[in-house]
């Protein structure tokens, strides 16, 4: 069952709001031109149009004999694929021809092997109502639309361009990523020593970020130093900068300040949601954007899907996301005037963790995102784990 906590109301942004701020503030990267195969996962910034018919060719649909004039047929070759330009059958001949080959202009049907017989060099069957021929352009005419605009290139997609005969593709740039960790606490590698704790944010924001159709250039150590995370701010060139950690009030808290002086734009400055409070949102003059994540990993997460992701993806020209909603049992420590963001398993809510451990959610299936008047059973927003 539900506990609403005993505490005051959450100060912050909603957490709906702070997600469609990221998700609708930005707008899509420019277009780039490429080859098919070189933008698997980006999308498409207009429609994916057939340059060639698919078959290229007519084309055999089944092993048998290519056969011309009435039966019974004399055989006068043999046709594989890759074969080209075969020859002109003669009335009353046939060739032998294998699946997916090029079959000679004036084939008038392909008689598959287990409807006919072989008696010497003549073969005798009789034709069905079915040509076994594959025409060109039976599956796509050249001009037709294989991929509308604003759908992300699978590799299916690519590959059914690639059939198509395309060779370019229009394409939103992928938008690069700077990862700053800060803490002097923290190491990159190997066993942490007294005091410090390992890095536990470069894999979850490479993996989201490639989710979201970007692509994450730089990660790097930052120290509790304002000197060494404003040189690192300045240095990072990339649409988006992540830095976790330095996002709260603290002494060793610099961020916030350090953006402030750069004249940033703030957009989420808190959001009243547990774990994730002190995350935020700005945008830097100049076009580059920030995303501030606590530096408690859990905590990060939650704020990693509900700021970068949505960022992301739009930027990589993807369409509006709509979070999946499903109906959640168990029990969870509600928030005031807030959203409690809690892992859950097929449907039920696992036990709690706190903001910084990462165990309780490692067996989860998603982040269930429960308003204040949530009960057990209502559908709630899902954020998909990376």
């Amino acid at each position: 069952m539900p506990v609403t906590q005993q505490r005051p109301p959450a100060i912050g942004l909603a957490w709906a709001d702070a997600y469609a701020a990221a998700r609708d503030l930005p707008t899509a990267l420019p277009a780039e031109t490429c080859a098919p195969e070189d933008a698997h996962g980006r999308t498409l910034a207009e429609p994916l149009l057939a340059a060639a018919p698919v078959p290229a060719f007519d084309a055999a649909a089944m092993d048998g004999y290519a056969v011309a004039g009435p039966g019974p047929w004399q055989v006068a070759g043999l046709i594989l694929a890759g074969t080209p330009d075969p020859a002109l059958l003669a009335a009353g001949t046939a060739a032998e021809i294998a699946t997916g080959a090029p079959v000679p202009a004036n084939t008038e049907a392909v008689l598959p092997y287990e409807d006919c017989h072989v008696d010497g060099a003549t073969v005798h069957g009789a034709r069905g109502p079915r040509t076994h021929i594959r025409r060109a352009g039976d599956d796509v005419e050249p001009g037709a639309l294989i991929v509308p605009a604003g759908r992300t290139l699978t590799a299916t997609r690519v590959a059914a361009a690639v059939q198509a005969g395309v060779e370019q593709v229009r394409v939103h740039r992928r938008p690069s990523v700077t990862l700053l960790v800060t803490g002097d606490e923290v190491v990159l590698a190997g066993r942490p020593g007294p005091g410090q704790v390992r890095d536990s944010f470069t894999g979850i924001v490479a993996a989201v970020t490639t989710r979201a159709g970007g692509a994450l250039e730089h990660s790097r150590h930052v120290g509790d130093n304002p000197a060494e995370l404003r040189k690192a701010l300045d240095r990072a060139d990339t649409d988006v900068i992540v830095v976790s950690g330095s996002s709260s009030a603290g002494a060793a808290d610099h961020l916030h300040a350090l953006l402030d002086e750069r004249g940033a734009e703030w957009h989420v400055r808190g959001v009243a949601s547990r774990p994730g409070h002190p995350q935020a949102l700005a945008s830097l003059p100049g076009g580059r954007w920030v995303v501030s994540l606590p530096g408690n990993p859990y905590a990060g997460m939650v704020s990693t899907l509900t700021l970068l992701e949505p960022l992301l993806g739009t930027l990589a020209g993807r369409p509006p996301a709509t979070l999946p909603a499903v109906p959640v049992t168990g029990s969870a420590k509600l928030m005031p005037g807030g959203v409690r963001i809690a892992p859950q398993r097929n449907g039920v809510l696992l036990p709690p963790g706190g903001s910084a451990g990462l165990a309780a959610v490692a067996d989860a299936d998603s982040l269930a995102v429960l308003s204040d008047n949530w009960t057990e059973g209502d559908p709630a927003p899902q954020l998909i784990m990376p």
